[in-house]
């Protein structure tokens, strides 16, 4: 699952609504066990243009 949420993710990254949508349904599907390892993949992807977004989906699972 993990791949292809990263697979999904690089498809849908030039629309932040769509990227967005993607992410939150990612995060829902991945075993807690995969979430660190897609974590570091998409702030090394996409933290130029979706920073907010991450910082947003992923605090929010911290805390």
């Amino acid at each position: 699952m993990l791949e292809y949420a990263k697979t999904i993710l690089m498809k849908v990254s030039f629309d932040r609504s769509l990227f967005e949508k993607e992410l939150r349904k990612a995060l829902n599907l991945l075993m807690p066990a995969e979430i660190q390892e897609f974590k570091d993949w998409c702030y090394r992807k996409f933290s130029n243009n979706y920073e907010p977004v991450l910082d947003k989906y992923f605090i929010r699972l911290a805390g």
